[in-house]
């Protein structure tokens, strides 16, 4: 992470009003389930109370954004179902099965779901329950301009290498900040994350780490066994869900990047390295009637003392797209809080303590005490935020009594 200079790039190319400070403003790519609990979860928080702590959110108010701070400016998909609906119609759309939050009811966006680019988006898995819908690709980096839009969501299915890139030129283009909330490898990457550190716009990723998810339980029980002294000889994690995801991931060739990040989310804790053989971390299997709940059963088999074996099973069951949506919350707050302030590059403690594949691994408490000192660093002051809020309503009454 680095903070530009005055030189032209960064900050000066900032100042021409096209980026405010009193909303963030952000675009989804994938109008999926995560989608779904993030859009739904906006709402659902919007007037909790920053005083209070609340049940599902690590942050209500983060750094002067308050959750209801986060306003949608464009969303993409290329599936027939949800292509051309507002985006608060399409998160119910189409193949997503994920619980809905409270009435479930959202007020209309005035965000129509836009026709995305393909790649490899579509697998032939999913292409048995997914129609593509007609139409070219829009121009997504003039949109994201059009838009103003601050930061870019994208929840692109597992295996999207070619699609994911082609979105990040168009981010890169257009001048957002990114959270990159799948396994393919942006943020932890050297060439990208100078590609972001050139353009002066900030990263989080990679591979979103949900809120307690199985890849956060295996790795506190593996830095558990090495605090207290056992040897972790061997372990596994075993995933079944029945969403979109998990009937995705049903074709092996698009897991690669999957199984390595998972696999590095819990190795990276430990005090020594293990054998290939001896760990296993990655999904196992599609299970309809799960819907979007997640099953993980998780092994751990150790050397305690005198040598004597010492063992661990665990079973997990989560709603899978709810469990990251409070993560993104806070990504895409910290990601504005970088456009604010200049900072360019990966998101160094964001990024270690919401995502399991980040530019550099840390154990949770330190990448937690890192995002933290970020914010408290990066923080609007709140007779700012005061300021923005109070403007934003000046301009809003001003713009009411223009039409009336």
């Amino acid at each position: 992470m680095s903070k530009n200079d005055s030189n032209g790039h960064g900050p000066v190319a900032r100042k021409d009003g096209r980026y405010q400070e009193e909303k963030v403003r952000v675009a989804i790519i994938g109008v999926g389930n995560c989608a779904s609990s993030f859009v739904q979860g906006v709402h659902y928080y919007k007037d909790a109370d920053p005083s209070e702590p609340v049940p599902g959110l690590m942050h209500v108010d983060l750094g002067g954004y308050h959750v209801r701070d986060i306003e949608f400016t464009a969303a993409f998909d290329i599936d027939a179902d949800k292509v051309g609906k507002d985006l608060s119609e399409a998160i119910f759309a189409g193949q997503n099965n994920t619980l809905k939050l409270g009435d479930g009811k959202l007020p209309k966006l005035n965000v129509p779901v836009q026709r995305g680019m393909t790649h490899d988006g579509l697998g032939k898995y999913l292409k048995e329950k997914i129609t593509k819908a007609e139409g070219s690709t829009v121009d997504i980096a003039q949109i994201l301009k059009d838009t103003r839009t601050d930061v870019v969501v994208s929840y692109l299915p597992v295996g999207s290498e070619q699609a994911t890139k082609w979105y990040v030129e168009q981010i890169l283009e257009a001048g957002c900040a990114f959270v990159n909330c799948i396994p393919v490898f942006i943020a932890r990457e050297d060439y990208w994350n100078n590609r972001f550190t050139k353009a002066g716009l900030p990263i989080i990723g990679d591979d979103i780490k949900s809120q307690v998810g199985a890849t956060i339980m295996h790795r506190t029980l593996a830095r558990l066994f090495a605090d207290r002294g056992v040897k972790i000889l061997r372990t596994s994690q075993l995933n079944v869900g029945g969403n979109m995801d998990f009937y995705n991931m049903l074709e092996r060739e698009r897991l690669e990047s999957k199984k390595i990040s998972k696999t590095n989310a819990v190795t990276s804790i430990m005090d020594h390295e293990l054998p290939a053989h001896d760990i296993h971390v990655g999904p196992s299997d599609y299970v309809p009637w799960l819907e979007d709940r997640k099953w993980a059963h998780i092994r751990v088999e150790g050397q305690a003392f005198g040598d004597v074996p010492l063992s661990v099973e665990l079973k997990m069951e989560v709603w899978d797209s709810p469990n990251s949506a409070g993560i993104v919350i806070d990504a895409v707050r910290c990601c504005k809080l970088g456009l604010n302030h200049g900072l360019a590059g990966q998101l160094d403690g964001p990024s270690s303590y919401l995502m399991k594949s980040p530019h550099n691994q840390q154990p949770d408490h330190l990448a937690r005490q890192a995002t933290e000192d970020f914010i408290a660093e990066y923080a609007r002051s709140q007779k700012a935020a005061k300021a923005a809020r109070k403007a934003a309503e000046l301009v809003k009454e001003k713009g009411s009594s223009v039409t009336h």
